[in-house]
């Protein structure tokens, strides 16, 4: 990554509970998924109770599949929580994964999603008509406002957007 050799400034960071809730529910929801598919043939061994895990209940592999990703998920998040959008005087990174050029930052609105949570989204001068996700609202530590006002100055900062500065 391109920002370890340059200074960063956090613009926001996510709350640690509900990372932390989503980890214990995933890990809980996973437990009683394998204790109910091995439950029934406990009494065979251990590799019958491994093979009905595995190769039991499409559907509920299925949900222990998802269990699985939405705690690997939370610990991804958790692990990223301090530093979840931040700068480095050229790009505006959120998580580390994505990064956009901070000259291309034109906007942070607040719409809802596709699950109908609110989140603040990234208006990128790039062609799309789309918006980038930041953050989900129940997710951010801190107020909308200060992100945006942070993600907006950074910008400012290498013109891309028109500061409210003026000088008389």
């Amino acid at each position: 990554m391109a920002y370890r050799d340059r200074q960063i400034i956090v613009i926001a960071r996510l709350k640690a509970k509900p990372l932390l809730a989503g980890q214990a529910v995933s890990a809980l929801l996973f437990a009683a998924l394998a204790v109910g598919q091995a439950a029934p043939v406990a009494a065979d061994g251990a590799a019958a109770m491994l093979r009905a895990i595995l190769f039991g209940d499409a559907a509920a592999s299925a949900a222990m599949l998802a269990a699985l990703f939405l705690f690997w998920t939370c610990l991804r998040l958790w692990r990223q929580r301090d530093a979840w959008i931040f700068h480095d005087g050229a790009r505006l990174y959120r998580g580390g994964a994505l990064s956009w050029p901070l000259g291309a930052v034109r906007d942070v609105v607040t719409e809802r999603g596709g699950l109908g949570l609110p989140s603040l989204r990234l208006v990128v001068d790039d062609d799309s008509e789309t918006t980038r996700e930041l953050v989900l609202l129940p997710l951010l530590e801190g107020s909308p406002a200060a992100v945006r006002g942070g993600v907006l100055f950074a910008a400012a900062g290498v013109g891309a957007v028109p500061s409210g500065v003026t000088v008389n």
